[in-house]
């Protein structure tokens, strides 16, 4: 391709964008919906949450789920002084093996997350992992999508997890799908710190 074929492009280009970004006019926090069985759906939320911390932003984590171990990313973040953490799981269902105990915990994670979303202070929620609790049965959706609605408007929200309730994605503004084609777990390497904890 010439320089002159590049230029013309790449302005064609330009005008495009320009255009659309002309077009987005309406300020307003997002629901972010990070969905799949890839890897990288909490790592793609708490690196939307330091790009937050970075701009001075008030921030929370709720996991639904992790428990059992602390993660790299819970390491690095807990004594950030924007960030309150709440880890509410006990670890993986397949581990706790205790449907009542998981129930509860579930319960005591959506109080903690409810509260945080009538709250105007915070401006990212990451609530990791709460997608399984609707898969399980362990949370209505439907208060959830309720609370969701009635958020400060400034507010930014991030679900993670394999599935999606249909009601949470009937809401939101970005839905992302994280696909699997290949996984180091399945060919024998064990899983290792600052990779998959």
């Amino acid at each position: 391709m010439s320089d002159a074929s590049h230029l013309n492009r790449m302005q064609r280009k330009k005008e495009v964008v320009d255009e659309r970004i002309s077009r987005a006019t309406e300020e307003r926090g997002v629901l972010i919906l990070l969905k799949g069985n890839g890897k990288g759906k909490s790592s793609s939320a708490f690196g939307t949450m330091a790009r937050s911390l970075g701009h001075d932003q008030q921030c929370a984590v709720i996991q639904f789920i992790k428990g059992r171990r602390e993660t790299g990313e819970y390491l690095f973040f807990r004594d950030h002084p924007k960030l309150d953490w709440h880890i509410m799981g006990h670890g993986f269902t397949w581990e706790t093996q205790d449907r009542e105990r998981d129930i509860e915990a579930a319960q005591a994670a959506w109080l903690v997350a409810k509260g945080l979303l009538e709250n105007p202070a915070y401006h990212l929620i990451v609530l990791d992992e709460m997608s399984y609790m609707f898969k399980y049965g362990y949370l209505d959706p439907e208060p959830v999508v309720e609370a969701l609605k009635r958020r400060p408007a400034h507010q930014n929200v991030i679900i993670t997890g394999r599935t999606m309730a249909q009601s949470l994605q009937e809401i939101a503004d970005t839905i992302s799908t994280v696909q699997d084609e290949r996984h180091a777990f399945r060919g024998g390497v064990k899983a290792q710190q600052g990779i998959e904890y």
